[in-house]
Protein backbone atom coordinates (compact mmCIF):
# COMPACT_ATOMS: atom_id res chain seq x y z
CA UNK A 1 0.00 0.00 0.00
CA UNK A 2 1.35 3.26 -1.01
CA UNK A 3 2.93 6.00 1.61
CA UNK A 4 3.49 9.45 2.40
CA UNK A 5 5.43 11.27 4.50
CA UNK A 6 3.92 13.27 7.34
CA UNK A 7 5.07 15.46 10.04
CA UNK A 8 3.15 14.69 13.24
CA UNK A 9 2.76 15.98 16.96
CA UNK A 10 3.39 12.35 18.89
CA UNK A 11 2.79 14.59 22.19
CA UNK A 12 3.29 18.29 23.24
CA UNK A 13 6.75 19.39 22.21
CA UNK A 14 7.37 15.66 20.39
CA UNK A 15 6.74 15.86 16.66
CA UNK A 16 8.66 13.39 14.12
CA UNK A 17 8.13 12.40 10.74
CA UNK A 18 6.38 9.93 10.25
CA UNK A 19 5.46 7.39 7.09
CA UNK A 20 1.66 7.17 6.85
CA UNK A 21 -0.64 5.43 4.45
CA UNK A 22 -1.59 7.53 1.47
CA UNK A 23 -5.26 9.39 1.25
CA UNK A 24 -7.61 7.66 -0.41
CA UNK A 25 -8.79 9.19 -4.00
CA UNK A 26 -10.33 12.63 -3.41
CA UNK A 27 -14.08 12.15 -2.51
CA UNK A 28 -17.39 14.26 -4.48
CA UNK A 29 -16.51 18.35 -4.10
CA UNK A 30 -12.93 17.26 -3.27
CA UNK A 31 -9.43 17.93 -4.73
CA UNK A 32 -6.25 15.81 -4.00
CA UNK A 33 -2.88 18.00 -3.51
CA UNK A 34 0.47 17.62 -3.57
CA UNK A 35 1.70 19.72 -1.05
CA UNK A 36 5.10 22.00 -2.09
CA UNK A 37 5.65 23.74 1.26
CA UNK A 38 4.19 25.18 4.27
CA UNK A 39 4.64 28.06 6.32
CA UNK A 40 5.25 28.67 10.11
CA UNK A 41 3.03 31.05 11.96
CA UNK A 42 2.57 31.83 15.19
CA UNK A 43 -0.01 29.04 15.54
CA UNK A 44 2.50 26.51 14.75
CA UNK A 45 4.02 27.49 17.68
CA UNK A 46 1.14 27.33 20.19
CA UNK A 47 0.11 24.15 18.39
CA UNK A 48 3.28 22.69 19.23
CA UNK A 49 3.55 23.63 22.84
CA UNK A 50 -0.21 22.16 23.40
CA UNK A 51 -1.93 25.21 23.37
CA UNK A 52 -5.11 23.76 21.34
CA UNK A 53 -8.69 25.83 22.24
CA UNK A 54 -9.85 22.87 21.48
CA UNK A 55 -10.06 19.06 21.96
CA UNK A 56 -7.51 17.32 19.54
CA UNK A 57 -6.01 13.59 19.86
CA UNK A 58 -2.39 12.91 19.02
CA UNK A 59 -0.69 11.86 16.70
CA UNK A 60 -1.92 15.33 14.68
CA UNK A 61 0.04 16.32 11.22
CA UNK A 62 0.65 20.05 11.52
CA UNK A 63 1.14 22.51 9.13
CA UNK A 64 -2.12 25.32 8.73
CA UNK A 65 -0.25 27.45 6.01
CA UNK A 66 0.20 25.68 2.62
CA UNK A 67 0.86 26.13 -1.18
CA UNK A 68 -0.07 22.68 -3.08
CA UNK A 69 -0.94 21.33 -6.59
CA UNK A 70 -3.93 19.60 -7.43
CA UNK A 71 -3.11 16.23 -8.41
CA UNK A 72 -6.61 14.87 -8.58
CA UNK A 73 -10.13 16.00 -8.91
CA UNK A 74 -13.61 14.49 -6.84
CA UNK A 75 -16.74 14.43 -8.76
CA UNK A 76 -18.86 17.11 -9.18
CA UNK A 77 -15.91 19.86 -8.50
CA UNK A 78 -15.86 23.05 -10.85
CA UNK A 79 -13.33 25.68 -11.39
CA UNK A 80 -9.89 23.56 -10.56
CA UNK A 81 -8.53 21.13 -12.89
CA UNK A 82 -5.57 18.85 -12.79
CA UNK A 83 -2.28 20.78 -12.43
CA UNK A 84 -3.78 24.20 -10.63
CA UNK A 85 -1.86 25.09 -7.85
CA UNK A 86 -3.53 26.62 -5.29
CA UNK A 87 -3.97 27.81 -1.84
CA UNK A 88 -6.05 26.14 1.12
CA UNK A 89 -8.05 27.38 3.29
CA UNK A 90 -7.47 25.79 6.74
CA UNK A 91 -10.54 26.56 8.32
CA UNK A 92 -12.83 23.46 7.51
CA UNK A 93 -15.79 26.09 7.15
CA UNK A 94 -19.26 24.75 6.80
CA UNK A 95 -20.32 27.18 3.47
CA UNK A 96 -24.12 26.95 4.05
CA UNK A 97 -24.64 29.39 7.54
CA UNK A 98 -25.13 33.06 7.52
CA UNK A 99 -21.66 34.13 7.48
CA UNK A 100 -20.64 31.72 4.93
CA UNK A 101 -23.10 32.84 2.53
CA UNK A 102 -22.27 36.47 3.16
CA UNK A 103 -18.30 35.74 1.95
CA UNK A 104 -17.39 36.01 5.73
CA UNK A 105 -16.33 32.93 6.19
CA UNK A 106 -13.60 33.43 8.79
CA UNK A 107 -16.57 34.07 11.25
CA UNK A 108 -18.65 30.50 10.32
CA UNK A 109 -20.66 29.22 12.92
CA UNK A 110 -20.05 25.80 12.23
CA UNK A 111 -16.44 25.41 11.66
CA UNK A 112 -15.06 21.76 11.87
CA UNK A 113 -11.20 22.89 12.99
CA UNK A 114 -8.09 24.15 11.69
CA UNK A 115 -6.16 22.50 10.19
CA UNK A 116 -2.81 21.73 11.68
CA UNK A 117 -4.04 22.69 14.67
CA UNK A 118 -7.59 20.91 15.86
CA UNK A 119 -7.48 17.85 12.72
CA UNK A 120 -4.75 17.11 10.33
CA UNK A 121 -2.77 19.75 8.81
CA UNK A 122 -0.75 20.23 5.45
CA UNK A 123 2.88 19.07 6.81
CA UNK A 124 2.15 16.11 4.35
CA UNK A 125 3.12 14.57 0.75
CA UNK A 126 -0.93 14.35 -0.08
CA UNK A 127 -3.71 15.27 1.30
CA UNK A 128 -7.49 15.83 0.41
CA UNK A 129 -9.62 18.88 0.71
CA UNK A 130 -12.68 20.43 -0.13
CA UNK A 131 -12.34 22.06 -3.48
CA UNK A 132 -14.43 25.33 -2.32
CA UNK A 133 -11.52 25.83 0.40
CA UNK A 134 -8.68 26.24 -2.14
CA UNK A 135 -7.71 29.57 -4.36
CA UNK A 136 -6.05 29.02 -7.73
CA UNK A 137 -3.05 30.88 -7.74
CA UNK A 138 -2.34 33.30 -10.70
CA UNK A 139 0.26 32.90 -13.02
CA UNK A 140 3.73 34.60 -12.22
CA UNK A 141 2.98 33.95 -8.57
CA UNK A 142 6.09 31.52 -7.00
CA UNK A 143 4.99 29.11 -4.91
CA UNK A 144 7.09 30.34 -2.16
CA UNK A 145 5.11 33.74 -2.14
CA UNK A 146 2.01 31.93 -2.74
CA UNK A 147 2.26 29.64 0.46
CA UNK A 148 2.78 33.34 2.66
CA UNK A 149 -0.98 33.71 1.86
CA UNK A 150 -3.98 31.54 3.67
CA UNK A 151 -2.40 32.72 7.39
CA UNK A 152 -0.26 35.45 7.32
CA UNK A 153 -0.57 38.09 4.03
CA UNK A 154 -4.76 37.55 4.09
CA UNK A 155 -4.36 38.19 7.67
CA UNK A 156 -2.83 41.13 6.72
CA UNK A 157 -5.29 41.87 3.85
CA UNK A 158 -8.27 41.43 5.98
CA UNK A 159 -7.01 43.69 9.02
CA UNK A 160 -5.70 46.58 6.88
CA UNK A 161 -9.06 47.11 4.22
CA UNK A 162 -11.71 44.90 5.38
CA UNK A 163 -11.49 46.34 8.85
CA UNK A 164 -8.95 49.07 9.31
CA UNK A 165 -10.21 50.71 6.00
CA UNK A 166 -6.45 52.29 5.73
CA UNK A 167 -6.30 54.69 2.67
CA UNK A 168 -3.93 55.89 0.60
CA UNK A 169 -1.73 58.95 2.42
CA UNK A 170 -2.49 57.83 5.94
CA UNK A 171 0.03 57.45 8.61
CA UNK A 172 0.43 53.70 9.90
CA UNK A 173 2.17 52.02 13.20
CA UNK A 174 3.03 48.79 12.25
CA UNK A 175 4.26 46.42 15.43
CA UNK A 176 7.07 43.96 15.17
CA UNK A 177 7.75 45.23 11.69
CA UNK A 178 10.33 41.83 11.90
CA UNK A 179 7.54 39.55 12.38
CA UNK A 180 5.66 37.86 9.07
CA UNK A 181 2.94 39.76 9.46
CA UNK A 182 4.42 42.82 10.25
CA UNK A 183 6.57 42.91 7.53
CA UNK A 184 3.90 41.83 5.01
CA UNK A 185 2.14 45.04 6.56
CA UNK A 186 5.11 47.58 5.76
CA UNK A 187 5.04 46.64 1.88
CA UNK A 188 1.62 46.87 1.32
CA UNK A 189 1.20 50.25 3.72
CA UNK A 190 4.31 51.53 1.70
CA UNK A 191 2.76 50.32 -1.86
CA UNK A 192 -0.58 52.35 -1.59
CA UNK A 193 1.56 55.67 -0.41
CA UNK A 194 0.61 55.80 3.32
CA UNK A 195 3.70 56.97 6.11
CA UNK A 196 4.87 54.03 7.84
CA UNK A 197 5.84 53.74 11.60
CA UNK A 198 7.26 50.67 12.74
CA UNK A 199 8.69 49.27 15.79
CA UNK A 200 11.09 46.48 16.42
CA UNK A 201 13.83 44.73 18.52
CA UNK A 202 17.40 45.37 17.23
CA UNK A 203 19.36 47.48 15.63
CA UNK A 204 19.42 44.54 12.41
CA UNK A 205 15.76 44.68 12.37
CA UNK A 206 15.49 48.20 12.16
CA UNK A 207 18.38 47.85 9.27
CA UNK A 208 15.74 45.54 7.42
CA UNK A 209 12.86 47.33 8.55
CA UNK A 210 14.05 50.62 6.94
CA UNK A 211 15.35 48.43 3.85
CA UNK A 212 11.45 47.18 3.09
CA UNK A 213 10.61 50.89 3.17
CA UNK A 214 9.68 51.75 6.82
CA UNK A 215 9.77 55.57 6.94
CA UNK A 216 10.93 55.63 10.77
CA UNK A 217 11.80 52.85 12.31
CA UNK A 218 11.68 52.59 16.35
CA UNK A 219 13.96 50.14 18.60
CA UNK A 220 11.46 49.81 21.43
CA UNK A 221 14.24 48.43 23.87
CA UNK A 222 15.58 52.04 23.18
CA UNK A 223 12.35 54.14 23.42
CA UNK A 224 9.43 54.70 24.32
CA UNK A 225 7.59 53.77 20.93
CA UNK A 226 4.27 56.13 22.29
CA UNK A 227 6.34 59.27 23.04
CA UNK A 228 8.15 58.62 19.38
CA UNK A 229 4.88 58.23 17.55
CA UNK A 230 3.39 61.78 19.19
CA UNK A 231 6.45 63.76 18.39
CA UNK A 232 6.60 62.03 15.04
CA UNK A 233 2.79 63.14 14.40
CA UNK A 234 2.95 66.75 15.47
CA UNK A 235 1.43 65.60 19.00
CA UNK A 236 -1.42 63.95 16.35
CA UNK A 237 -0.97 60.62 16.32
CA UNK A 238 -1.46 57.91 13.47
CA UNK A 239 -4.85 56.70 11.79
CA UNK A 240 -4.33 53.02 12.18
CA UNK A 241 -2.41 50.91 14.87
CA UNK A 242 -1.64 47.66 13.22
CA UNK A 243 -1.21 45.65 16.41
CA UNK A 244 -1.07 41.90 17.45
CA UNK A 245 1.49 41.96 20.00
CA UNK A 246 -1.10 42.79 23.30
CA UNK A 247 -0.31 43.53 26.80
CA UNK A 248 3.05 45.07 26.40
CA UNK A 249 2.11 47.46 23.87
CA UNK A 250 -1.49 47.80 24.32
CA UNK A 251 -1.62 51.18 26.13
CA UNK A 252 1.36 52.90 23.90
CA UNK A 253 -0.94 51.96 21.08
CA UNK A 254 -3.85 53.29 21.96
CA UNK A 255 -1.63 56.89 23.20
CA UNK A 256 -0.76 56.46 19.57
CA UNK A 257 -3.49 56.98 17.61
CA UNK A 258 -4.79 60.19 16.61
CA UNK A 259 -8.39 61.31 17.23
CA UNK A 260 -10.66 59.11 15.70
CA UNK A 261 -8.32 57.00 15.06
CA UNK A 262 -8.69 53.09 14.73
CA UNK A 263 -6.72 50.15 15.98
CA UNK A 264 -6.90 46.65 14.81
CA UNK A 265 -6.04 43.44 16.10
CA UNK A 266 -4.86 40.15 15.39
CA UNK A 267 -2.84 38.73 17.97
CA UNK A 268 -1.52 38.72 21.93
CA UNK A 269 1.89 37.11 21.58
CA UNK A 270 3.14 38.83 24.57
CA UNK A 271 0.57 38.66 26.67
CA UNK A 272 -3.84 38.77 26.42
CA UNK A 273 -4.85 41.07 29.24
CA UNK A 274 -4.61 44.92 28.33
CA UNK A 275 -6.45 48.12 30.96
CA UNK A 276 -8.36 50.48 29.14
CA UNK A 277 -9.49 53.90 29.67
CA UNK A 278 -13.38 53.94 28.90
CA UNK A 279 -13.48 58.07 28.91
CA UNK A 280 -10.16 57.83 26.29
CA UNK A 281 -12.31 55.59 24.31
CA UNK A 282 -15.16 57.54 23.74
CA UNK A 283 -13.77 60.63 24.01
CA UNK A 284 -11.16 60.27 21.29
CA UNK A 285 -13.79 58.49 19.27
CA UNK A 286 -11.37 55.49 18.98
CA UNK A 287 -12.33 52.59 17.17
CA UNK A 288 -11.36 49.15 17.98
CA UNK A 289 -11.50 46.35 15.67
CA UNK A 290 -10.84 42.76 16.38
CA UNK A 291 -9.57 40.16 13.89
CA UNK A 292 -9.07 37.07 13.07
CA UNK A 293 -7.67 35.00 10.26
CA UNK A 294 -9.30 36.12 7.53
CA UNK A 295 -12.32 35.52 4.35
CA UNK A 296 -11.76 33.67 1.17
CA UNK A 297 -11.97 37.14 -0.88
CA UNK A 298 -8.90 38.32 1.34
CA UNK A 299 -6.97 35.51 -0.03
CA UNK A 300 -7.75 35.92 -2.98
CA UNK A 301 -6.66 39.89 -3.28
CA UNK A 302 -3.78 39.15 -1.21
CA UNK A 303 -2.65 36.66 -4.44
CA UNK A 304 -3.41 39.83 -6.83
CA UNK A 305 -1.32 42.25 -4.57
CA UNK A 306 1.40 39.39 -5.09
CA UNK A 307 1.05 39.54 -8.37
CA UNK A 308 0.93 42.97 -8.76
CA UNK A 309 4.87 42.78 -7.38
CA UNK A 310 3.97 43.20 -3.41
CA UNK A 311 5.58 40.23 -2.39
CA UNK A 312 5.99 38.81 1.38
CA UNK A 313 9.16 38.97 2.75
CA UNK A 314 10.94 35.64 3.12
CA UNK A 315 13.51 35.02 6.01
CA UNK A 316 14.46 31.15 5.84
CA UNK A 317 13.41 28.04 3.94
CA UNK A 318 13.78 24.42 6.06
CA UNK A 319 13.41 21.26 4.95
CA UNK A 320 10.22 19.20 5.86
CA UNK A 321 12.80 17.49 8.67
CA UNK A 322 14.33 20.23 10.43
CA UNK A 323 10.33 21.94 10.59
CA UNK A 324 11.33 21.90 14.44
CA UNK A 325 14.28 24.00 13.68
CA UNK A 326 12.16 26.96 12.24
CA UNK A 327 9.47 26.42 14.90
CA UNK A 328 12.59 27.44 17.32
CA UNK A 329 13.26 30.49 15.39
CA UNK A 330 9.49 31.68 15.03
CA UNK A 331 9.95 30.79 19.04
CA UNK A 332 12.59 32.89 20.06
CA UNK A 333 11.80 35.40 17.51
CA UNK A 334 15.15 35.62 15.43
CA UNK A 335 13.40 36.12 12.56
CA UNK A 336 12.82 38.53 10.02
CA UNK A 337 9.28 38.05 7.54
CA UNK A 338 8.46 34.22 7.29
CA UNK A 339 9.83 31.20 7.59
CA UNK A 340 9.37 28.35 4.76
CA UNK A 341 9.22 24.41 5.14
CA UNK A 342 9.42 23.01 1.62
CA UNK A 343 8.31 19.29 0.97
Amino acid sequence: MPTIRALQLLADREAALVEREAPAPPGPDEVQLRVRAVGLNHIDVWGFRGMAFAKRQYPLTVGAEAAAEVIAVGSGVTGLALGDRVVPFSALTCGVCKACAQGRDNLCENVAGVRGFHVDGFAQDITNHPARLAVKVPDGVDLRDAVCVPVAYATVEHMLFDNARLEPGEWVLVHAGGSGIGSIAIRIAKSIGCTVITTVGSADKAAKASALGADHVINYREDRFEGVVRKLTGKKGVDVVFEHTGADTWNGSLLSMKRGGRLVTCGATSGPSGNINLMQLFQQQYRIIGSFGSPLSAMARALDRIASGVRPVIDTVYKLEDFRAGVDRLEHRDVFGKILVEL
